[in-house]
């Protein structure tokens, strides 16, 4: 749709130029054919840079974008970004384009392949799996049963799914209005799940708002593990399970994440980095160093500190 015609039907006031608008995309990745928004303070720099056709701003924001971008001035800009994101959604599992299965690719009778999907070589989707709309699977990969993989997610080769995971369904994202009601925002990025990567039983991997959803290569997820929106993770990665990042967290390359640990949101996690079992992550830390308890600390302070709880109280019933 045209910039404008989107804006009208909101009732969003702009007079800036019109143009056909492709999608949403971040304020880093955006181009000129896209929207972004601005509401975090941290991405100043970004919105400075973007080379995106419009951004959603506050008034006070408008004067930092570039000349070549228009300004969409809010008074909520995430609100107004959840509002317009639906233009964007489209019909799942459908785009008219032919499936792509190689002959030596075994897919079960009973699997569901969507349109303009690719299946390689040596590749095994089984019973009951279903695989969305322009779907890339490499080489050599396995989909167990019951599996449902979302539209425009891409598999590398030698890949492992197990039964029941779900990956690039929705990300858990919502905008609030003044009443309190739940505007819905419309996720509209993909998963990329690179080679060599292992996904346990009922395992949950969210699309990006924006973007990419990305597991690194190598990288080793258990059961029952939930992985946000927007999340990178690094090469050869272990989340054990039950363990969970909040969206758009980044794990460097060789994190182990212990049973029932958990990240915030919008956090950095080094290098190998380990994390023990029930920690929880409420801001970036560094990497190389093992990590434990709540609030989080090196695990040997945190083992020194129940320890000295333990005499504590031994010393004074």
């Amino acid at each position: 749709m045209k910039l404008v015609e989107i804006l009208k039907e909101l009732s969003i006031s702009y007079d800036g130029k019109d143009f056909e608008v492709s999608s949403f995309g971040t304020l880093k990745n955006a181009d000129e054919l896209q929207i972004a928004f601005y509401n975090d303070e941290k991405l100043l720099e970004e919105l400075k840079s973007t080379k995106a056709g419009a951004v959603i701003v506050k008034d006070e924001h408008a004067e930092f974008l570039p000349s070549s971008c228009c300004a969409i001035v809010s008074k909520n800009p995430y609100l107004d970004m959840a509002r317009m994101s639906g233009y964007f959604a489209k019909k799942p599992f459908l785009n008219g384009q032919e499936k792509d299965i190689s002959q030596k690719a075994t897919v079960d009778k009973n699997a569901v392949v969507g349109d303009g999907s690719t299946i390689e070589e040596g590749t095994y989707v089984m019973s009951g799996a279903v695989i969305g709309s322009n779907v890339k699977i490499g080489k050599n990969t396995r989909i167990y049963p019951n599996v449902v993989v979302y539209d425009n997610t891409i598999i590398g080769d030698n890949c492992f799914i197990q039964a029941g995971a779900i990956i690039g369904s929705d990300g858990y994202g919502y905008a609030h209005t003044d009443m309190g009601e739940h505007v819905k925002i419309y996720h509209t990025g993909n998963v990329v799940l690179e080679d060599d990567v292992e996904i346990g039983a009922n395992t949950t991997i969210d699309r990006a708002v924006f973007g990419t959803t990305r597991i690194g290569k190598n990288t080793k997820i258990d059961n029952l593990v939930q992985i946000g929106h927007n999340c990178e993770l690094g090469e050869s990665c272990i989340m054990v399970a039950q363990s969970g990042l909040a969206g758009s967290t980044t794990l460097g390359r060789n994190v182990v994440m212990g049973g029932q640990s958990a990240a915030g949101g919008h956090l950095q996690i080094g290098d190998f980095a380990q994390l023990a079992a029930r920690s929880g992550i409420t801001k970036s830390i560094e990497g190389g160093k093992t990590y434990g308890g709540f609030p989080l600390m090196l695990q040997k302070d945190w083992l020194r500190t129940q320890l000295r709880m333990i005499k504590y109280f031994k010393n004074n019933k």
